[in-house]
């Protein structure tokens, strides 16, 4: 059954999974902070756009977000051009914004006193999973709003799943992104050992990807890594957004998370020497240097 969708925030991400949903058939209208990004958009999908998050609201059953953090959240929600003040009772709002759990509750409840269903629906995949439709979609919310919006989310995504209560999505991006964090820093490590080593680095990892030692950041950075590129993927500015909603979020349920912490502010390092938009395989280059 075709929808009618409101899709605001048309980034990286954002610009290609509303593509998606309109070559699905759906009725799409955007709205980007960024007209021109809206233009780009309308022109080459054959949607429409609306000049307030309200108006795209109003005309739409079922509104996704992918903005970028907290504030950007409640900035295009509230206010009176925001999402809240264009929707209907029955409408669904899901948002694919990483952000922290605390936010999405605070709008879960602003979203029950107007009978409108709120999904937190982080996303991983990056740019790539974006643009190919292949993303994975972790959700948290109420499961009768999940079954009404996952033909929609399946325009997008390989796989969604409900894990909880509002802000469980939140939650397991967090963790997500802190097995990010510790699998780049130790592919950054042995691929700097290596070439120390005098060994060839794509002949060991060809071995090593076939074993134990194998994940998805090994077989499709390790090859930029070695080349030292590192314009692919995850910008390293975003990475550290996130993973200080992970830590602080860990001080709240009292957490231990060392290893996340350290490699933090080895992005932080990375951001000091100019990368704060390489992905973050670029950790590699303070081994470096």
């Amino acid at each position: 059954m075709t929808q009618k969708i409101a899709f605001i925030g048309l980034g990286v991400m954002g610009y290609p999974m509303a593509g998606h949903c309109k070559k699905a058939g759906h009725t799409v209208t955007v709205f980007n902070r960024t007209s021109q990004k809206a233009h780009a958009w309308v022109e080459e999908f054959s949607g429409s756009m609306a000049s307030t998050p309200k108006l795209a609201a109003d005309k739409a059953n079922v509104i996704l977000l992918c903005v970028g953090n907290d504030d950007d959240l409640r900035a295009v929600m509230l206010g009176d051009d925001g999402v809240l003040a264009g929707v209907n009772a029955g409408d669904i709002i899901v948002d694919h914004t990483t952000a922290s759990a605390e936010v999405a509750r605070e709008m879960a409840q602003l979203c029950a006193k107007l009978d409108v269903g709120f999904l937190d629906a982080p996303v991983s995949g990056g740019q790539a999973g974006a643009e190919n439709g292949q993303l994975t979609v972790m959700l948290g919310g109420e499961e009768a709003d999940y079954n009404k919006v996952q033909a929609v989310i399946n325009c997008y995504a390989k796989f969604s799943q409900l894990l909880g209560e509002v802000g469980s999505g939140q939650l397991a991006k967090m963790m997500n992104q802190i097995c990010i964090a510790g699998t780049v820093q130790g592919l950054a490590e042995a691929i700097s050992f290596g070439e120390n080593a005098g060994l060839d680095c794509h002949a060991v990892i060809d071995v090593i990807s076939k074993g134990a030692a194998q994940s998805w950041q090994m077989e499709n950075r390790f090859e930029t890594m070695l080349a030292g590129k590192f314009e692919f993927g995850f910008a390293v500015d975003w990475m550290r957004k996130d993973l200080d909603i992970a830590l602080n979020e860990a001080k709240r349920n009292g957490s231990t998370l060392p290893l996340t912490a350290l490699v933090d502010q080895f992005y932080g390092d990375v951001q000091k020497q100019g990368g704060g938009r390489w992905d973050t395989s670029s950790l590699l280059i303070r081994l470096k240097n």
